[in-house]
């Protein structure tokens, strides 16, 4: 496994050190944290995101770009603030044209896992709604009753627990906040995901009797959207070989469903 790319933000005092999930001489794949964009806020500069940071990182000749002799990294797709998995840079202009352009074909598969609210009640479910930016709440995306782009995801339910569910969501076309619209137009908002509806997941709702000791707060299991890029499944742009990129469960969300399985069953 290639070393982790630590990074660090003097404007925030926040400090990261990203698993690199795959890497060769034309891609790298990092574990991506929750709470970190993905490329710049054009509204707010301050705002730490990952692109800047290792641009930054490899115009200082930080250990972790000397090292893979980096001299350019981009990325064909984004994932969420709030949104853990699998990021896919390319480490050479040829390669990210080439990345660029599976991308906009909408060819390569990703699998994330959701805990939500509520219980479908189909085991697999197709959600086809086309999407819109939010006519009235900047930053927001909407189901229009009118127009709006083609976007459909395929949903699969793993488990259930009561009132929550973790599903297998895959997007077939590629729109801002896709999934987690989706999800809220059918009804299961993503647990955390307060943009959308997404009341956080609290074990004192969970577990009876529940009782915090004397000056402490409780802190939710889960305190951003539950959401996470398991894997990316797509054909290599350089070489063609098939390529499945597997990001392991993040921290929070195993916390969050182990609790689940332990007080709902």
């Amino acid at each position: 496994m290639s070393a982790a790319v630590k990074l660090s933000s003097p404007a925030t005092r926040e400090f990261w050190e990203i698993p690199a999930l795959f890497e060769d001489e034309h891609l790298l794949a990092l574990d991506k944290p929750a709470g970190l964009l993905t490329a710049p806020d054009p509204d707010n500069a301050e705002r730490p995101s990952l692109m800047k940071l290792l641009h930054d990182g490899i115009a200082a000749g930080k250990p972790w770009a000397a090292a893979r002799k980096l001299t350019y990294l981009n990325h064909a797709h984004r994932l969420d603030f709030e949104t853990t998995g699998v990021l896919l840079l390319a480490k050479t202009k040829t390669a990210f044209m080439a990345l660029a352009d599976l991308f906009s074909s909408e060819k390569p598969v990703r699998n994330h896992l959701a805990l939500v609210w509520g219980n479908p009640p189909d085991k697999c479910f197709t959600i086809d709604a086309p999407l819109a930016p939010h006519p009235l709440k900047a930053g927001q995306m909407c189901v229009p009753p009118n127009n709006g782009k083609k976007a459909c995801s395929d949903f699969e339910v793993l488990e259930q627990f009561s009132d929550w569910s973790l599903l297998r969501c895959r997007p077939l076309t590629e729109r801002p906040h896709q999934i987690r619209i989706h999800l809220k137009h059918a009804g299961f908002p993503i647990v955390g995901d307060e943009l959308y509806l997404g009341k956080k997941l609290w074990l004192s709702r969970l577990k009876k009797n529940f009782r915090l000791k004397e000056g402490r707060e409780e802190r939710p299991l889960i305190a951003r959207s539950a959401l996470h890029l398991e894997e990316l499944e797509l054909s290599h742009p350089i070489t063609n070989k098939m390529l499945k990129i597997t990001a392991p469960w993040p921290k929070d969300l195993k916390v969050a469903v182990k609790y689940l399985r332990q007080y709902t069953a």
